[in-house]
């Protein structure tokens, strides 16, 4: 699990096929840091597992299905990628519960300046849609954010990214039409699957209480109440 707080910005250096695979080379001091092998890195909000370690990167194989439904398939030696090591037990949750499972990807459609910070509109993909809602959460790349506005008509939401997220993640230079990888908040899919797969109406939510019994005239209650 991450928080969508991204702790470095790192960088491509290899990319190999291995048959139906492909064996990724990442840069990134701060991250390998107290990292065993095995261990969870989310790379542009992607978990994937560390199998080797460098002294300044680590390396992960990354499956073909996975390059095809992320922004990883467009990287590149040289390619900027956020980096985040998973939680620990006494980690702060600064952003929000990130599982590094990119649901789809959208594409960044317009980005307007203003004196201390950008707006940023990305493309929404209609089975996110019902996830999504203003001032709710959303991780794109790797980053969590707070949706600034929605677009149900244009299928697109608007993020407000700081100077501190312009300047240590690859939003800052994600330009129009770069695709990213983006993560709903699973608290909804879990909300919707309740609400699919619920109890029919009228049918009990606790369990039924064991009717009281009578013998010999003299009525028993359970031990403890009178």
């Amino acid at each position: 699990m991450f928080t969508g707080i991204v702790e470095e910005l790192g960088a491509v250096v290899d990319l190999t096929v291995q048959g139906d695979a492909v064996r990724l080379t990442v840069r990134g001091n701060a991250v390998t840091e107290g990292t065993a092998l095995g261990d969870s890195i989310a790379v542009n909000g992607c978990c994937l597992t560390v199998a080797e370690l460098q002294e300044d990167g680590f390396t992960a194989d990354v499956m073909t299905q996975t390059l095809r439904l992320t922004g990883l398939g467009a990287l590149r030696p040289g390619s900027r990628v956020n980096l985040e090591r998973a939680v620990t037990p006494t980690t702060r949750l600064g952003g929000h519960v990130v599982q590094g499972h990119v649901d789809a990807t959208g594409e960044v459609v317009a980005r307007t300046p203003s004196e201390h910070w950008e707006l940023v509109e990305v493309s929404l993909p209609a089975g996110l849609a019902r996830y999504v809602v203003a001032q709710g959460s959303i991780t794109v790349d790797g980053v969590s954010l707070t949706v600034a506005a929605l677009d149900d008509a244009a299928g697109t939401f608007t993020v407000s990214l700081i100077p501190e997220t312009l300047a240590r993640t690859t939003l800052g230079a994600a330009a129009v039409g770069t695709v990213v990888n983006l993560e709903v908040d699973v608290m909804a899919k879990y909300v919707e699957r309740l609400l699919a797969h619920g109890a029919a109406p009228g049918t009990p939510t606790t369990p039924e209480t064991t009717p009281t019994s009578t013998t010999t005239g003299t009525t028993s209650t359970p031990e403890g109440q009178s």
